[in-house]
């Protein structure tokens, strides 16, 4: 199957219930911890000097820090084989086959779109087949686009604060939930805009949704 263009949301067909968009690293699967192994295999190491992977990745035979050409690189070979590395959080794949019972889940993951047919594939074996776009454009107008002018709840679900602020300019009356794992880049992140709650788990989040879906 091939992936739909970045942009092209003509393909999702909601229904009419309420709509959850989803972040997808380090939100429904492990990113940070499983990269770190894979930069390890690959003879590199992360330093927690700041909340950038360039500059901080370093060779660990010269403790060079590698260019940001390389961390792309790196970053895609891992996304290529995202199959074999990554894995769902705890709750993650239950809570939302629980939640898609009464609202319409799409998966928005901020990965090149290239790499769509192995997350795809990922997901379905976890038992996610709810749609997925892939797309490194600002999350808030494809939120948007997904969402139209519908007068029903909608929600956002993100670990970066970038991502949920995007989301806030453009669906204003969206629910969003900064929910993340405690990873020390997470540690270092920028805080989410203030009054959006944080969540470390999957079983608050849930809450947090049951509460604005079915009210």
């Amino acid at each position: 199957m091939d992936a739909p263009l970045e942009f092209d949301v003509s393909h999702i067909r909601l229904h009419d219930r309420p709509l959850v968009v989803c972040d997808v690293d380090d939100v429904v699967l492990h990113f940070f911890a499983p990269f770190l192994t894979f930069l390890d295999e690959a003879g590199h190491e992360f330093l927690p000097r700041s909340f950038r992977l360039t500059g901080n990745i370093v060779s660990k035979v010269n403790g060079t820090a590698l260019e940001e050409k390389d961390v792309h690189r790196l970053i895609d070979s891992f996304f290529e084989a995202q199959e074999r590395w990554q894995t769902p959080l705890d709750l993650a794949v239950d809570t939302l086959g629980d939640v898609s019972k009464d609202a319409d889940v799409v998966f928005l993951t901020a990965m090149p779109p290239q790499f769509w047919a192995q997350r795809r594939r990922l997901l379905d074996r976890l038992g996610l087949a709810q749609p997925l776009l892939a797309s490194l454009q600002p999350k808030g107008p494809i939120v948007r686009s997904l969402h139209a002018n519908r007068a029903l709840p909608v929600a956002f679900i993100d670990d970066m604060a970038h991502n949920l602020h995007s989301v806030s300019e453009h669906v204003p009356d969206c629910l969003l939930i900064n929910l993340k794992p405690d990873s020390i880049v997470h540690r270092m992140a920028p805080a989410a805009p203030a009054g959006i709650p944080e969540a470390t788990e999957w079983s608050h989040a849930a809450a947090l949704l049951r509460a604005h879906i079915v009210s």
